[in-house]
């Protein structure tokens, strides 16, 4: 059996760091994706070893920075709801396989469903998304069970936000679910979501 093992970053790089400690870790690349909110460009210097089987088709989107690996793979596409994103790997390659609409730009059902579709509790993939929507950046991994503890301290060494905490401090500002219509944050919003949670 696998599980899926996600944690979301309010900070980019550490998000790039975890995804690397992964690879580092011996998950195997075509495992591993990366979500991250592109209201301000994202840019890559240092390749990663995950290359080959990062799951994204060239229809998803233009490849930006970095010279190989699957952070160089990243497409830019559009999530409703969140907006302009870089991704790659298998999460997002799961949302356009049942979304035709990534080939002009979109992909409905988007993180929610491709989460939920790969095992994640509801609530914990519509706070996910909801952070990727507010500047966050999601890293995922599919693992066996027996790699499950391994890719969990991974990712907690990398200062992921707490997603209970998190869906807590949205809801007492009335957010109930991620909402694929609402209005793409701005710059200036999600300047404001990091100042808060500093």
């Amino acid at each position: 059996m696998t599980q899926t093992v996600t944690a979301l970053y309010d900070n980019y790089d550490s998000a790039v760091a975890a995804l690397r400690a992964l690879e580092a870790a011996g998950i195997p690349h075509s495992d591993i994706s990366i979500v991250a909110n592109n209201v301000v460009e994202r840019r890559i210097d240092a390749p990663t070893n995950a290359a080959e089987d990062a799951g994204i088709g060239a229809g998803i989107g233009a490849a930006v920075g970095g010279v190989g690996g699957l952070l160089a793979g990243l497409g830019m596409l559009a999530i409703p709801g969140v907006g302009p994103v870089v991704a790659a790997g298998w999460l997002v390659a799961t949302a356009a396989g049942a979304a035709t609409a990534a080939a002009v730009g979109g992909i409905a059902g988007g993180i929610v469903g491709s989460l939920t579709r790969a095992g994640v509790d509801e609530r914990d993939a519509n706070v996910y998304a909801e952070g990727v929507r507010r500047g966050g950046t999601l890293v995922s991994a599919r693992v066996p069970d027996a790699q499950a503890s391994v890719a969990r301290d991974v990712l907690d060494r990398h200062d992921p936000v707490d997603i209970g905490d998190r869906a807590a401090s949205y809801q007492q500002a009335g957010w109930r679910s991620f909402d694929e219509k609402a209005p793409p944050y701005t710059a200036a919003e999600i300047a404001a979501e990091r100042d808060r949670y500093r």
